[in-house]
């Protein structure tokens, strides 16, 4: 698989790389055996965070022994100092290793988070003495919001930024690709499928090779996944045709009911989370159900029901999006789902 150089890090990776989120949703075995698989056919840089349940484990188990050779990045929500250390140290323990290639700041969408995250005790402080003791290689940030993003690549105390990119949302190569370019900060294309909603892999990746200095880590739940991508990314380059006429027909499919999780529609008078309402049915095909369905999920949902229906969000929101009718739809969704894995259940 072609490699490239991840920004100034100095890190070689492959081109495509492994998304920890879907590993969730098999068992145990089957998760070791298709992350091997992964390796097997040339992904070099795996990607998972202290959140995403069994995810660090798993790979843990998968590359003992095939350490050699691999770029592992994990993350890390904490905004505060003795928060991140106690989580690097789970993620240490849960992969086996005595030391994170890429250790990155989870999710730095709003000013209040940066700066939480760059004060005096804050985890950046914590995240250099990682860095210095050799428990970490390298420091960067993953974000949803465009001008977060923007404002975190050009503090330069970054490496590596992770960012939502596709032909749907694209966002990125007005102003947040060049700077990156320019500042020599490695780019980590996330949700190449948009989460989901898109399901023509061969469109997807061969409009992100137009960017070949971004490396793209798909979340991965099947072998044959990615022996698909990685065969896209062995095959022709150039679009066809009748592959431009087909992202033209999904970006006015999707376009319209497409949430870019740029948080604008927040905050809602009720307590809503609503870019998780938005975004239900993405997250009900990456996580098991045991998590969605138990605890924090279906709090997050109850909520959503007591939506006032004043619209304060729509009128917010940046692309105008239908947004109660989205969350109507997607709790709706949510509810059946629930009933028959309970269902199940017993």
């Amino acid at each position: 698989m072609h490699t490239l150089e991840l920004g100034r890090t100095g890190l070689r990776v492959s081109e495509v790389g492994f998304g920890g989120i879907p590993i969730q949703r098999v068992s145990d075995d089957d998760a070791v055996r298709i992350i091997r698989h992964c390796l097997d056919l040339g992904v070099t840089f795996l990607d998972t965070a202290f959140g995403y349940g069994t995810s660090e484990e798993r790979i843990g188990r998968a590359i003992a022994g095939r350490r050699e050779g691999l770029v592992l990045a994990s993350k890390s929500p904490a905004r505060d100092g003795a928060t991140f250390r106690e989580h690097l140290n789970v993620s240490l323990q849960r992969l086996g290793v005595r030391h994170i290639d890429l250790y990155q700041f989870h999710n730095i969408s709003a000013d209040e988070q940066l700066a939480e995250v760059l004060a005096p005790g804050g985890a950046m402080e914590a995240a250099r003495e990682a860095k210095a003791a050799g428990r970490i290689g390298h420091i960067g940030v993953t974000s949803h919001s465009l001008e977060l993003a923007l404002k975190a690549v050009q503090t330069g105390l970054f490496e590596t930024l992770m960012f939502p990119f596709n032909f749907i949302a694209d966002e990125a190569i007005e102003k947040l690709l060049p700077l990156c370019r320019q500042t020599q900060t490695g780019f980590i294309v996330m949700k190449p499928m948009a989460g989901g909603m898109l399901e023509n892999a061969r469109v997807a990746f061969k409009y992100l090779r137009q960017f070949p200095d971004t490396v793209t880590i798909p979340g991965i739940e099947r072998a044959e996944e990615i022996e698909e991508i990685i065969a896209i990314m062995q095959g022709p380059a150039e679009l066809t045709a009748e592959e431009r006429a087909e992202m033209d027909r999904l970006r006015q499919e999707l376009g319209k009911r497409f949430c870019h999780r740029c948080g604008y529609c927040q905050p809602c008078p009720q307590n809503i989370d609503i870019t998780t309402i938005m975004n239900l049915k993405s997250f009900m095909k990456r996580f098991p159900p045991e998590r969605l369905y138990v605890g924090r999920w279906g709090d997050v949902v109850e909520q959503a029901k007591q939506c006032a229906d004043c619209g304060e969000c729509e009128g917010r929101c940046p692309y105008q999006l239908p947004i109660r009718e989205i969350m109507r739809e997607n709790i709706a969704i949510f509810d059946r789902q629930k009933a028959i894995y309970e269902a199940a259940a017993h």
